[in-house]
């Protein structure tokens, strides 16, 4: 198993609620998406900033929004 691999490790979202449950099954709020744009920022060498993930999670947030008017 990899070291980022697995459950309930840094970054697993594990005692943080993993961002689900709280809108339902994988939805991703704005607010979920500001978080994972800052955290982009604050560091630009790691996986989350240089995977792209950042601007998925903010497509994910406005498909929600409109999905919810």
């Amino acid at each position: 198993m990899s070291k980022h691999g697995g459950s309930g490790g840094k970054g697993s979202g594990a005692g943080r609620g993993g961002g689900m449950g709280r809108g339902g099954k994988g939805s991703t709020s704005k607010e979920d998406a500001a978080r994972v744009q800052s955290a982009a920022d604050r560091n630009p060498e790691s996986r989350t900033a240089q995977s792209g993930f950042s601007e998925r999670a903010q497509s994910a947030a406005d498909r929600q929004q409109q999905q919810n008017q």
